[in-house]
């Protein structure tokens, strides 16, 4: 499987961008299918990525809390 550590240095935006494109280019059926399998699994990569990223932006919305006066209040959101 090929080395796709720049993956987790994509904001949301780029990584989403970037398997916008991989998706293109795979429904187009014009890649050959070594490449084909190459964007495949980079574009797998890609989607896990994206996952990541929604579940780390879900928690950090799900800490928001009301304080006693009904007004929204962050709490710090904890990654253990």
């Amino acid at each position: 499987m090929a080395d796709h550590k720049d993956i987790a240095k994509k904001s949301f935006e780029d990584a989403l961008g970037e398997l916008e494109e991989i998706v293109q280019k795979l429904e187009s059926g014009n890649a050959p299918l070594e490449e084909s399998i190459t964007l495949y699994e980079r574009g797998a990569a890609l989607k896990a990525h994206c996952e990541a990223r929604l579940k780390s932006a879900r928690e950090k919305v799900e800490k928001i809390i009301l304080d006693e006066n009904g007004e929204p209040k962050a709490e710090p959101a904890r990654f253990d």
